[in-house]
Formats: structure tokens, sequence, C-alpha cells
């Protein structure tokens, strides 16, 4: 394939620029930005389309740059001035090697899996990108099967998202959803179909401690907005509600820790009944 070389700030590289920091730009063009290593080589094995590979034109590749340039089907390879380049990366230093224009997946709730083992993550409004990506993070950690955005909310695919996700947003399907109508109508869906989902908000004055209650069963965990907490609709929605103790003088945790806190206990627990499983068959 042949490659387009790049040298100064012309259309293409102001469109890539724009999907930086607007969101409507990266849904118009139904594109993003993702540079590193783990996170671009995470795209790739789990098929995103990626759509170009923009790479320093004065620096020889990499073993791994120039295999995903030689290999990545459908890619447009672009040779970028590295100034250019390290704008792209939004870096003060030296330009990063490769950066990927990936192609944005729907938002359909059917890309994500149901079992009978299920575990998801509903945020609610969020506002900080960065948490998106670190919930996505722990919840790829923890044995989840996908997030949900919900409502009037930060980008998942804002920068600062895929950064803190590193990668995992690639591995764990995140969809985007409007409002608690959306989710429920699949919640009752997957009901119907065998699957006894229970929403378990996150709340200081939960209905019991986090590891008093079963997270055995087909599970969407709910965590509220980082000042605001679930909203009033959620609430109203939820099975049960779960507090974290704390014997600290901090009154609270910030969303994403307390998220990940409440998937590791899901985590233990789903671990812990399949031990007892297989001690019991033996």
């Amino acid at each position: 394939m042949p490659v387009l070389r790049i040298s100064s700030r012309n259309a293409r590289f102001q469109q890539w620029q724009s999907l930086l920091t607007n969101r409507t730009k990266r849904q118009r063009a139904h594109e993003f930005l993702v540079q590193g290593v783990r996170p671009i080589s995470l795209a790739v094995e789990y098929g995103w389309p990626i759509h170009a590979l923009i790479h320093d034109a004065d620096r020889k590749p990499s073993e791994w740059a120039a295999r995903l340039l030689r290999t990545v089907p459908g890619a447009e390879r672009i040779a970028m001035a590295p100034e250019l380049l390290a704008e792209l990366g939004e870096k003060n230093e030296a330009a990063p090697e490769l950066i990927a224009v990936v192609e944005l997946p729907a938002d359909d709730l059917a890309r994500i899996p149901v079992s009978d083992d299920f575990l998801g993550v509903l945020f609610d409004r969020p506002t900080s990108p960065g948490n998106i990506g670190s919930i996505i993070r722990s919840a790829d950690a923890f044995g989840a099967h996908g997030m949900l955005v919900s409502g009037h909310a930060a980008d998942v695919y804002d920068t600062k998202s895929v950064r803190a996700s590193t990668g995992s947003l690639f591995a764990l399907p995140a969809v985007r959803v409007p409002s608690p109508r959306e989710v429920m109508d699949w919640v009752t869906a997957e009901r119907a179909a065998g699957h006894p989902i229970v929403l378990v908000g996150t709340d200081e004055h939960g209905d019991c401690d986090v590891f008093d209650f079963d997270f055995t069963q087909p599970t969407l965990l709910l965590v509220g907005n980082e000042t605001a907490g679930l909203s009033n609709a959620w609430r109203e929605l939820c099975d049960y509600t779960v507090a974290i103790p704390m014997s600290g003088s901090a009154s609270s945790l910030n969303a994403a820790n307390a998220a990940t806190a409440v998937l590791y206990e899901a985590s233990r627990q789903r671990l812990v009944a399949k031990r007892a499983e297989r001690t019991a068959r033996t």
C-alpha cells in the first residue's frame, strides 16, 4: 500500500487534530485516535477496524510498528512530520512512534454478551472521561462482560478515557445509552431470555455491606455521578444497594475507586464459588 506523506497542517491533519477534543467531530467521522503499544495492539487483536496508521516520517519504525504497518488490513499508511505527530500525540516531548485512527463502534447493547454469570457496570452521567477509562480497566481486570455509560456524560472515546483504559476499551464492550429506558428494555428482554439480571447500586447508605451481597448471580452494577451519585431514576430502578464500609477519615471514595472495590468483591465471590464447585466434583 502506498504511503501518504504529510508535512503541513493540511485538511487531513486538521481533521485528525479535531478528533482529540471535539466529540461531535468524532461522531461525524466515526473515528478516534489511539496511541501506545498495548492499546493499538489490543485494538488490532480484537478486530477493531483501523482506518489509518500514522508514523514518524523521520524515524525508522521499531519491529512492532513495522509489523503493524505491514500487516494491518485496510489501514492507510501515513508518514507524518515528527512535530505534527507530537501534536496529535498531545505530548510536549518526542512524538509517539505510531498513532492509529480507529473506527467508532455502534452504541448497540447487543455488543454486550449476557450469560448466567453476567457481570456488567453502568456509569450514570460521568463527568470525567478519565474515570470512565479507569472503570473500563477495572471491569476488564475483574471479569466483567460490558460497560454502559448512561445519560448526558463524558465521552467513552475521549482521549483521556482511551488512555486511562490502557487498552481495555478494546477488550470490553462499552456502550453509550441516552437514558434508563433503553437499559431497562434490554434488561427486561434478557430476563425474559432466562438471565435474571439484578440491578445493584453503590450507595453509602446501602441495604447491606458489599461483602454481604451475593454477587454470584447475574449482576449489573450501577455507579453514580462523581458529585451527585445515582440519579433518582436509577435509585428507583435498583433491586438492591450496597455500601463499602470505611474506617478512615475519608467520607467517600471517588467513582472509579468505588467501582473497583465492588468489582473486586464480585470477582472474589465468583472465584470462591468456582473453587467450591470444583472441590465438590472431586
